[in-house]
């Protein structure tokens, strides 16, 4: 998944005078409206609710339901030992999913419960009890092989002739962020990082799907220089993402739709996160957009 490395909220609109002009997208392109901007909203949200009713969905969740949630203490562990790590179980749990630890890598180091049986002399019921916590190896991705987990995050494939990436590292230049070609750690696309004001993008990713993650880390870097809840930043950063790319005839519907949807739980909860950002969705876009051409300029100014 996109990883966002830092906190949130830079500004919710980038200023208008801050913007630089590029050069039209495409000779005698259209650039969305808000009116537009609204119904590629919907058809997110359309598109969210017809995969999270699908079997495809229903596999995706059978998986995620057999990964130990780990609490914030092994949380911090993991990060402190491994911070690039993005899905973490055990050496027998990675052979359930049919993928299987490397020989010789290294193990993350966290705390289990010692649980034991006990009966309560009152009710004669069987308990379970914690007798402390003991040190146990578990491993992220990256050190394993073997089956593709069941995903509805597809990556996607195909060039991007108009320049898009390019027109993108531009407007991400002029808000002041650099943008840089890297490789990242597992399944990781793409970071942003306020405080140093960067975007990584992963190199070995096709090019349509670069600039889909330039455009979601861009989301990041307007949106999210502070923030609470990163479920929902993760949220506005791929619907802003979506937006962009389809306003610049980019379909990123295959990514995008699961992307929501995971990080927000479920059909009816993305639906109402796309509701409730709204608007802040659709003045990041704007932000991006208009530097592709004149039409919307006027209209996010004000």
């Amino acid at each position: 998944m996109n990883s966002l490395r830092s906190g949130l909220f830079r500004s919710a609109i980038v200023p208008a005078l801050r913007v630089h002009r590029i050069s039209t997208y495409k000779e005698g392109h259209k650039m969305t409206t808000t009116t537009d901007r609204s119904e590629l909203l919907e058809q997110l949200s359309e598109g969210i609710a017809n995969l999270t009713t699908s079997d495809e969905w229903q596999r995706y969740l059978d998986c995620q339901s057999r990964f130990y949630s780990y609490s914030s203490n092994n949380v911090m562990l993991i990060a402190q030992q491994a911070h690039e790590a993005t899905r973490i179980a055990g050496f027998n749990a990675w052979k359930s999913h049919g993928r299987f630890v490397r020989k010789g890598e290294k193990a993350i180091w966290i705390l289990a419960p010692m649980v034991y049986k006990q009966t309560d002399e009152k009710t004669d019921e069987e308990q379970k009890v914690i007798r402390g916590f003991k040190w146990v190896p578990v491993f992220d991705i990256a050190s394993t092989d073997g089956e593709d987990l069941p995903t509805v995050c597809h990556k996607l494939s195909g060039d991007d002739p108009a320049g898009i990436f390019a027109r993108l590292i531009e407007f991400a230049t002029s808000i002041g962020f650099t943008v840089e070609d890297a490789e990242l750690p597992g399944s990781v696309n793409g970071d942003c990082t306020h405080e140093l004001h960067r975007i990584r993008v992963e190199i070995s990713n096709s090019p349509a799907q670069r600039v889909k993650t330039l455009a979601h880390e861009i989301g990041h870097a307007l949106l999210h220089e502070q923030f609470d809840n990163r479920a929902l930043a993760e949220l506005e950063a791929e619907s802003t993402a979506y937006v962009i790319c389809q306003a610049l005839n980019l379909d990123t519907s295959d990514y995008s739709f699961g992307y929501v949807a995971g990080w927000a739980g479920g059909g009816e909860q993305a639906i109402a996160g796309i509701k409730g950002s709204c608007e802040r969705i659709q003045r990041a876009a704007a932000s991006v957009l208009q530097s592709f051409g004149e039409q919307d300029g006027q209209e996010v100014a004000a």
